[in-house]
């Protein structure tokens, strides 16, 4: 039942470093995994585990490791669970924590950076409140399908890192009962979040908040803020306008990707720019500014149409967190950046995702809406709209002089796109939950890598490597 599905360019060596003990004394708490009942092997990303040189680890060795939490070797002797508080659908909320997760290692990947293997349904923490510290296997099948759709539309995500079945009947009041257990592990950047520097503002931890901004420019590099910025050289400064970029761009690619995370809580993001935690998430099946992914979000907070201003919001509570070590209106400055921000990497992804040479943000943005436009209109669906106008194809005359970009990649002669509707989801799950046939799966996966080689890596914000 494993994965298999190798990347062609995969290489490297296990570099651990685990630079989190620094901070763990006032970071997190040392936690023990759950002792499941069993622990079968139903996914195993061997295409990110050569990223951090694990892919040679035997079955056995992996389920040991990502199963019973055997530490790895040089690597943090006991997993950690996280200290945070949060804006829960802007109420916030003091009590939160790692519920249900711990951060497991750290290491270093092939381009040198730090990398965090977390892990999610582990087991009770000091900070589970009521919860059961578990994790239902539909849950960690859709964490794998929304990692992949969404690496294959070049957004920045978490990765799906392992997935280990643990005998568990679990109960749930939003999903058929009892139902199947599992312990999922990502791979991402960090698992620092706005959440923690809103924590350390509530404790008026001003010591402990300097060496977490100290920590995130170090293992987080990011280019320096503007020129013209305002006191650029505080730390906590160049530390607002990094997360502010990174924001910007998060946003943009929800959105050109016609993707709704659900839960855009303050305790959800990470300082990285990195999208994770993946629960009532859903691909638009029209584009519909209003669709809302949560059954709970009955004001449509999260909405579609509304996550732009939510990452903007979020970037808010940390410029008001970052006000123990900085001034507010160098704060405000750095925010003040997101508009114009997200406004250029809406430009520069839409036209990546159409296959056009950009034009300038003036006439990107005026194609961009005329695309939203007939979108809108017609009721298409974007993965279908994005697929059939590729390289300009049938565009309104006024947008005939862009350029396609040369796609010589089988992929775009497809009778169809690659799509992540709820449907699909359900029979992909179904599968599982009724056969325990997993090959649908696998090979929905195989698919969605070969239309991410076909987009290629999304382009970069100027002055990123």
């Amino acid at each position: 039942m494993s994965e298999r599905l190798q990347h062609p360019d995969a290489s490297g060596a296990y570099h651990p470093d685990p630079v989190i003990l620094a901070l763990a004394g006032w970071l997190g708490d040392p936690v023990a995994a759950a002792d499941f009942p069993e622990t079968a092997l139903r996914w195993r990303n061997d295409r990110a585990a050569a990223s951090v040189g694990l892919a040679g680890l035997s079955d056995a060795a992996w389920l040991s490791h990502f199963g019973r939490f055997a530490p790895l070797a040089g690597n943090l002797p006991q997993p950690l669970a996280l200290r945070y508080h949060g804006h829960q659908f802007r109420v916030y909320n003091p009590e939160i924590g790692d519920g249900r997760g711990f951060l497991f290692a750290q290491g270093r990947d092939g381009r040198g950076r730090l990398m965090d293997l977390g892990t999610k349904g582990s087991g009770t923490t000091p900070w589970s409140r009521s919860g059961d510290g578990r994790l239902t296997l539909k849950g960690a099948v859709r964490e794998i399908l929304a990692t992949e759709m969404l690496e294959a539309l070049g957004v920045n995500t978490s990765k799906t890192f392992s997935v280990i079945e643990t005998g568990e009947a679990l109960y749930r009041g939003d999903e058929p009962s009892p139902t199947r257990s599992a312990v999922l592990v990502r791979l991402s950047h960090s698992h620092i979040r706005i959440g923690t520097f809103q924590r350390l503002l509530a404790l008026e931890a001003a010591d402990e908040m300097e060496a977490l901004i100290g920590y995130c420019l170090a293992h987080f590099p990011a280019p320096p803020p503007p020129e013209d910025a305002p006191d650029r050289d505080n730390p906590a400064i160049r530390l607002m306008h990094a997360v502010v970029e990174r924001m910007a761009d998060l946003a943009a690619s929800y959105m050109v990707a016609g993707f709704v995370h659900g839960v855009l809580n303050t305790d959800n993001m990470n300082v990285t720019g990195e999208s994770f935690d993946y629960g009532p998430w859903r691909w638009l099946p029209a584009w519909e500014p209003g669709f809302t992914a949560a059954y709970f979000d009955h004001a449509g907070l999260y909405a579609f149409g509304r996550q732009p201003e939510a990452l903007h919001w979020n970037c808010g509570q940390l410029a008001v967190a970052l006000r123990l070590h900085a001034e507010t209106a160098p704060l405000v400055a750095a925010l003040e950046r997101f508009g114009p921000l997200y406004m250029a990497a809406v430009a520069r992804r839409w036209c990546w995702r159409l296959g056009v040479e950009q034009q300038g943000i003036e006439a990107d943005t005026q194609l961009v809406a005329a695309c939203e436009a007939q979108m809108r209109e017609g009721a298409l669906q974007p993965d279908a709209f994005f697929f059939t106008h590729r390289g300009g194809r049938g565009l309104p005359g006024a947008f005939s002089h862009y350029q396609p970009v040369a796609d010589t990649h089988p992929y775009w002669s497809d009778p169809a796109p690659q799509t992540m509707l709820i449907e699909e989801v359900e029979g992909l799950w179904s599968a599982i939950d009724q056969r325990d046939d997993w090959a649908p799966l696998h090979a929905k996966v195989a698919a969605l890598r070969r239309m991410g080689e076909a987009h290629g890596p999304a382009p970069e914000p100027a002055g990123h490597a």
